[in-house]
């Protein structure tokens, strides 16, 4: 740290809190946090609070009409999970355009895995639960829980190639593009047309924003929150689809190239150094504030608005909305007898779906594009990390937990559901965790050696 900056009994509170939340892991470890949280509310006497509080409704007055009248499950799972998937599809979009599924060498591997992540997990529970209700869950287990997957593996701190990180964030990614899309087509209600064309049109006015050049953040927020996202809700389409559309019209460019960027604040500056400050006093004068926001300005347009946001909605996410969705979704009564839990397979699909299904998937797909030299192995990538990974991707809270809530309607099926997830996402985590563990062990010994 500088020796000039002087610093304040409050920044002995707020930079560990900082250092807690740039941390890769520190997600994860707050979503399970909140998971157990979760449980205890909901296997102690403030089991009834729990419930009485999801279910109590609010809407919006207007001339004595109530509108977007729904509960406070309802507007945790509609409302704030849509800033979840904003945020997703704000990643997508920079992992499209320059990221690492902008190269399809590099990506095709990821790509490959994250589809085989999908598809096995899903058929494994079709056939655990072919017919009835209960076959509506078929989407449960496909999806991977990118914050607690990762927050595993950075657990392993250095031992773990940078290509594995790697390997395993764009998996994820084209894993929760995969979800989106399996929600858009797949756990949608009636769909009332009128709402939805009229979404889509707004949808088609912050496009030609983009293409027009408004970089406005307020912009894209008002025709996003007030336009899209309520009329894809009144629409039926779910409104998390809203969310993800919204963020792929948000411009990815920037105003100003790097090179302009750094020639302008090399002249600002040299300009703030020659101006004489005010003495013995902690405020600046008129000339060094427009200085100051000159920079400002030039700064922001050097960073795309996609970037922008993303980095500054990243921690709320993280560390608000997802805890808030985990407490509000994990909460199941352990009390559940097991003749009750297996008089259906919706517990063993899940479970088998998400443990089985995703290393089948992932290991089995990577291996056969391998082999067939379509796709290259990563750097640093052995059958045993890819194995690992296999597993880590078993893990499946959030996403999982999501689609569990829009499958079934029935507790009882939603409760079997969430067991199967736990008790997969524990299993997983735990298998993957000791797999790359041991093999990065192997790894650095056969290093030392040499």
């Amino acid at each position: 740290m500088d020796n000039n900056y002087a610093k304040k009994p409050i920044d002995k509170i707020v930079q560990p809190m900082q250092r807690f939340i740039q941390q890769e892991k520190s997600g994860g470890l707050l979503l399970g946090i909140s998971v157990v949280i979760a449980l205890i509310l909901a296997n102690t006497s403030l089991s009834d609070s729990y419930h009485e509080i999801l279910e109590q409704s609010f809407g919006f007055r207007w001339n004595n009409e109530t509108y977007l009248e729904y509960n406070i499950h309802h507007w945790i799972n509609d409302g704030l999970m849509s800033i979840f998937f904003f945020v997703v599809g704000l990643e997508l979009k920079r992992e499209i355009i320059g990221g690492e599924l902008s190269d399809v060498r590099k990506a095709l591997l990821p790509i490959v895995a994250a589809v085989g992540g999908m598809v096995m997990p899903a058929l494994i529970y079709l056939l655990c639960n072919p017919t009835g209700e209960p076959h509506k869950g078929w989407g449960i287990p496909m999806a991977t829980d990118i914050a607690f997957a990762l927050g595993v593996l950075y657990l392993l701190g250095n031992r773990i190639p940078l290509a594995l990180k790697v390997f395993l964030t764009a998996l994820a990614i084209v894993d929760d593009l995969g979800a989106v899309l399996v929600i858009a087509f797949f756990y949608t209600s009636d769909i009332n047309m009128l709402y939805l064309i009229a979404g889509l049109l707004i949808l088609a006015i912050m496009y030609i924003g983009n293409r027009l050049g408004v970089r406005s953040i307020l912009f894209y927020a008002v025709l996003g929150i007030c336009g899209v996202w309520t009329t894809f809700l009144l629409s039926g389409v779910h409104a998390t689809i809203a969310a993800v559309l919204a963020a792929f019209t948000i411009p990815a460019d920037v105003k100003i190239k790097e090179n302009i960027f750094i020639s302008k604040i090399n002249v600002y500056l040299q300009r703030f150094k020659n101006i004489d400050p005010t003495e013995n006093t902690p405020t600046l004068t008129n000339e060094q504030l427009h200085v100051l926001e000159k920079m400002n300005e030039a700064t922001l347009e050097a960073t795309p608005p996609l970037q922008r946001l993303e980095h500054a909605m990243h921690p709320a996410v993280s560390f608000l909305i997802i805890p808030i969705f985990a407490i509000a979704n994990a909460g199941v009564s352990l009390s559940i007898d097991f003749e009750s839990l297996f008089k259906n397979n919706i517990a063993l699909g899940t479970a088998l779906g998400l443990v089985a299904g995703k290393v089948l998937g992932v290991v089995g797909f990577s291996y056969l594009f391998i082999k067939l030299k379509i796709a290259t192995v990563p750097e640093g990538m052995t059958f045993k990390n890819l194995l690992g990974l296999g597993f880590l991707a078993s893990i499946g809270f959030t996403m999982s937990l999501f689609i569990t809530s829009l499958a079934f309607s029935h507790e009882e099926y939603q409760t079997q559901a969430k067991i199967g997830i736990f008790a997969a996402s524990l299993i997983g985590g735990i298998i993957g965790y000791i797999i790359l563990s041991r093999n990065s062990q192997i790894n650095n010994t056969d290093t030392n050696d040499q």
